[in-house]
């Protein structure tokens, strides 16, 4: 049997190479990351008019309405200065993305507006009439005088 010589360091080299390997396992490596799905941030809010919805404004989007569903689809995609760059971080999310929102039988689905400002897009979707809220006059109450009601 031979003897060989112990190199601690040796050890804690191989032991630190494996669990850098198992955490890539886990976390991908950097391609993955750049391209795994996300979904942009929304405000969703209503009022007697209107339903509006507040998203990150992304390249090539399509936007639909069907059957009281709206639907949000895009895409983000990484832009490379086309020289090759030696990144340190890449935090951001890329890659293509599918939102859905259910639309309450209150909302006249023919009547969407988009309007793009300051990197947000905004739609709204304004409610039937029949939906909206309107105040009733009431005529001679006991006392003869008249009263509105709400």
């Amino acid at each position: 049997m031979a003897i060989s010589r112990w190199y601690p360091i040796r050890e804690v080299t191989s032991l630190q190479d494996r669990m850098n390997s198992l955490f890539q396992d886990f976390a991908g490596d950097g391609s993955t990351v750049t391209a795994a799905s996300f979904s942009p941030a929304v405000d969703v809010f209503e009022n007697d008019e209107k339903v509006v919805l507040k998203l990150d404004k992304e390249e090539d989007l399509d936007i639909r309405v069907e059957n009281q569903t709206l639907s949000v689809r895009g895409e983000r995609k990484f832009e490379s200065e086309g020289k090759e760059e030696n990144f340190h971080r890449i935090e951001r999310r890329y890659g293509s993305f599918y939102r859905s929102f259910s639309l309450p039988t209150s909302v006249d689905t023919e009547n969407v507006q988009a309007t793009y400002d300051a990197g947000v897009l905004k739609l709204e979707l304004k409610k039937k009439a029949s939906a909206q809220p309107r105040q009733i006059k009431v005529g001679n109450v006991g006392n003869g005088k008249t009263v509105q009601a709400a």
